[in-house]
């Protein structure tokens, strides 16, 4: 801390200011505003953070002391005031808690009431975010004994005014000797840091971490710090060093990530005014232009800003992984009971963790740095490695070259930990941890903290890429063929399962670049497969896998699935059922993956029924599609004979089917059509609106919840339809619309609540909503309002200009209408609005959203129902839609400039 710095604070001028003042706050307030400004600038001007931190706690420190001394405390006055915590540390980020606490000989503090409490009500006056507590030193034992963190922040104290023996003595009767020795409080802090981990979902890639408190961030430098301060009476990290916990350059490694850190808690400090460890998409941008960086033609500057932090975090989580692991072998450990029991030459257990046998093995052995990971994946029991095997792997990893790479000890070691039965995720998360998969697989080092600015992708692409790897891997246990069983059957009948896994750790390897991710990622495989030497068949399915990834999530989200040359287009896409098997495995592990919100019961039941359908015309043989006909003849029979088992008269189904067109049985399967023939023929002949309400029928899930709606047809039948439904909060994941010749409309919505789940079986929820609907739809002149809710915080900085396509189909009479735009609340509401006033009628709709952005498909016709054929008025459409949709953004922000 500086002994004298005038600009920051001049102890002469500010006591002459005092002496001037009838009042002291004027005077004080001046100086802290004139203290804020100043750092404020240093930090604009590239101040050391480090001494930034410092001085602003020197100037608290001077503020304090003059506070205190504005009152009349006898010099041998048992109380002090004793600054505690971070502010004990002597660090302080620009409004952050000044955590203070006036400590007395006695609880006996009645003669102090009164200056304590009007000293406190000085700071208040004056602006000072304080934290306080009093207390004797007696009370101080008993509450630091009961309490983890009383005791760690007495453990960081500081006498800012009084007597300093106080202090003192409060230290001797909370020391090791009289309470929480140091095995005690590591455990506590190991399970403190458990806790806060799990709070954050246990990932350092959070969209919006917390730089204090997530994993990898400030409070885990703080924690190594606390433990070793209680175990050796350590300050800091370079002390630590000298305990033999840190080499030079993990030292040097922590003290750099930890000013990184602290660059961006200042900065978070600075442009919100307040106290705010949350790097919030509000300030992501913001902070990246502060830190320096800058836009390129591959990456914002928002994302090579976030992609330092994640690498940043990724290493003081490394780091405290190997420290927490050598503090639980010294703290915990009994020399004297240590039992080895030797695996090879190379390793041997040490209590239950993996070792090196000597400090030569990864010099002398460079495949041991693989070699230790199929041990693990292969011996399951092994509890984890070893500190100094950790620290062994760090220092060796450099070896790691071009000619590692290629020889054939490694490329076959990397291989046989895909085969492992278990243990696949876990030793890849300890690889990448280590450094050792983006050392060996450089094109995967790329990926590392590689993160877009959506809410669609909410993990890095490295982190997504495990997790899409252990979801494969859960798809082979027991409680989760529950959730997933057509999955979890499809992988176990896989002929070699470490191919899916392998597909995998590429399908997204090429992102980041420009281009195509798929294509450079296949690219990339292609290579990977030819220096692992893997069979020629082998080769070209994974690679196939990694071009073809996103195939069967766009076609079944994309296409209408009712079409038989949808399916039959996709089959020859595939080829085979074995592609299939993999493709649908693939697609299933990666949409969990990559946001666990897009896993819906709807989404489930397309991937399902595009699965079935497909595997169905792969059987009957390519060469034999199905056409529409066959199809539709199908349908009727079956549904024909579940009616007429029933007591239906045949002649009133025919009678009905007469007037319904080809696409509504193309569109319905038979228990449907069964199910609306029986509804509608029983329905009283007054024009009110018939309403069904029944969950789908998906093995995999529940599929959502379907509502038929059999009504009078009306030009603004849809716009009604979905303001109601918007109205209900509901969100439409599919609409089927049909116009029978008698001018009826039978139209078909898959709907999901606002929680992302089907309605399920609640009488009085599914009577509300039949009722709603009913309602608007008897009362079309009395529009339903749509409802104006407040757009999310996050989805204004995602905001991007709608896209809108209109083209004709060119083997059906209708138009295609693609729109891309933001989501927000009321969209499909908005649509059909604009439907409504253009004067069109809507065939069909396929609707998806993918974290902020929504991707829908319109099948539309025009008054005569007839394919749009006017330039201009699909110009002023196209115009009207990105009008209206357009959300307003924050400033300065982009889409990301990375591939899907």
């Amino acid at each position: 801390m500086p002994q004298v710095d005038p600009e920051l604070f001049d102890r002469g001028q500010f006591q002459a200011e005092l002496a001037l003042k009838a009042s002291p706050i004027a005077a004080f307030k001046k100086a802290i505003r004139q203290a804020h400004d100043v750092l404020d600038e240093r930090f604009r001007n590239g101040r050391d953070i480090r001494r930034l931190i410092e001085d602003r706690a020197w100037f608290v420190d001077n503020i304090l002391e003059r506070a205190w001394s504005q009152f009349d405390w006898d010099e041998d006055a048992d109380i002090a005031l004793v600054a505690v915590g971070g502010y004990g540390r002597g660090e302080l980020h620009p409004y952050s808690d000044i955590d203070l606490m006036i400590l007395l000989e006695s609880a006996d503090y009645e003669v102090f009431r009164d200056s304590i409490e009007r000293f406190l009500t000085l700071l208040w006056d004056i602006g000072l975010e304080v934290g306080q507590s009093v207390r004797s030193i007696d009370e101080c034992a008993e509450q630091a004994r009961a309490d983890i963190t009383v005791i760690t922040n007495l453990m960081e104290s500081r006498t800012i005014a009084g007597p300093e023996r106080l202090r003192k003595r409060m230290l001797e009767v909370t020391s090791t000797e009289r309470m929480w020795p140091s095995r005690e409080f590591f455990l506590a802090k190991r399970a403190e840091q458990n806790a806060r981990h799990h709070k954050y979902n246990d990932t350092e890639y959070n969209l919006e971490p917390n730089v204090k408190g997530s994993p990898g961030g400030l409070r885990d430098i703080q924690t190594l710090l606390w433990v070793a301060r209680r175990q050796f009476g350590t300050l800091n990290l370079h002390a630590l060093a000298g305990e033999g916990f840190l080499v030079e350059s993990e030292n040097n490694l922590l003290a750099s990530s930890q000013e990184f850190l602290w660059k961006v808690r200042y900065a978070l400090h600075m442009l919100a005014g307040r106290a705010e460890d949350r790097l919030l998409f509000d300030h992501q941008r913001s902070i990246a232009g502060l830190l320096g960086y800058k836009d390129s033609d591959a990456k914002l500057a928002i994302e090579r800003f976030m992609q330092k932090y994640y690498r940043v975090v990724m290493s003081i989580a490394e780091l405290s992984d190997l420290i927490i692991q050598h503090f639980e072998e010294v703290i915990l450990g009994d020399p004297e009971a240590g039992s080895t029991v030797p695996i090879n030459s190379r390793f041997q257990l040490h209590d239950g963790y993996i070792e090196a046998t000597h400090t030569q093995v990864f010099k002398r052995t460079p495949f041991a740095m693989l070699e230790i990971f199929v041990l693990m994946a292969q011996n399951p029991e092994i509890k984890g490695v070893r500190a100094d095997t950790i620290r062994l792997l760090r220092e060796h990893r450099h070896l790691i070259d071009d000619s590692f790479r290629n020889d054939i000890r490694n490329t076959s070691l990397f291989i046989e930990l895909f085969k492992c039965e278990v243990g696949i995720h876990r030793n890849l998360r300890r690889m990448n941890r280590y450094g050792i998969l983006g050392r060996y697989l450089p094109e995967f080092g790329d990926i590392i903290g590689q993160m877009q600015h959506d809410l669609f992708h909410i993990y890095t692409v490295d982190a997504h890429t495990l997790n899409l790897i252990k979801h494969l891997r859960k798809l082979q246990y027991t409680q989760v063929s529950e959730k997933f069983p057509l999955a979890s059957k499809v992988m176990e009948r896989l002929p070699k399962p470490e191919l899916i896994y392998l597909a995998g750790l590429y399908h997204d390897i090429g992102k980041g670049r420009n281009g195509d991710h798929s294509e450079l990622g296949a690219v990339d495989a292609a290579q990977f497969c030819q220096r692992h030497q893997l069979p020629a068949w082998d080769s070209r399915l994974i690679v196939w896998l990694v071009q073809n990834h996103l195939v069967m999530s766009t076609t079944a989200q994309r296409k209408d699935l009712s079409d038989p040359q949808v399916i039959h287009d996709f089959a020859q896409q595939v080829g085979d059922e074995v592609h299939l098997d993999y493709l649908y495995v693939l697609t299933v592990a990666d949409i969990n993956a990559t946001n666990p919100s897009l896993w819906n019961s709807w989404r489930a039941s397309l991937l399902r029924q595009l699965y079935t359908e497909t595997k169905r015309a792969l059987r009957r043989g390519l060469e034999n599609p199905l056409d529409r006909e066959e199809q539709i003849r199908r349908t009727q029979s079956a549904a024909l004979e579940i009616l007429v088992r029933g007591g239906t008269d045949q002649d009133d189904i025919e009678q009905l089917w007469s007037q319904l067109g080809d696409d509504y049985f193309l569109r319905h399967n038979a228990g449907d059509v069964a199910w609306h023939t029986d509804a509608i023929l029983q329905q009283p002949a007054n024009g009110d609106p018939l309403v069904l309400i029944k969950e789908t029928t998906q093995r995999d899930f529940e599929g959502g919840t379907q509502i038929f709606i059999y009504a009078p047809d009306q030009h603004d039948f849809f716009a009604v339809t979905v303001a109601a439904m918007d109205q209900l909060n509901l969100n439409i994941h599919d609409a089927r619309i049909i116009t029978s010749s008698s001018q009826f409309t039978l139209d078909t919505y898959i709907v999901l609540d606002n929680d992302g789940g089907s309605i399920g079986n609640d009488p009085r929820r599914i009577a509300q909503i039949r009722q709603g609907l009913s309602d608007a739809l008897r009362n079309p002149d009395d529009y339903p309002n749509i409802i104006h809710r407040r757009v999310p915080r996050q989805l204004k900085h995602f905001a991007f200009p709608p896209q809108v396509t209109i083209q004709n189909d060119a083997q059906r009479p209708v138009t295609i209408l693609e729109l891309s735009a933001p989501d927000r609340p009321g969209l499909l509401a908005r649509i059909g609005k604009i439907f409504l006033e253009f004067d069109l009628s809507l065939q069909n709709a396929k609707v998806s959203t993918l974290g902020e952005r929504v991707e829908d498909v319109f099948f539309i016709t025009d008054a005569n129902n007839l394919p749009l054929s006017d330039p201009q008025l699909c110009s002023r459409l196209q115009a009207t839609i990105i009008d209206q949709l357009s959300v307003s953004q924050a400033p300065g922000v982009e889409l990301s400039r990375l591939s899907i």
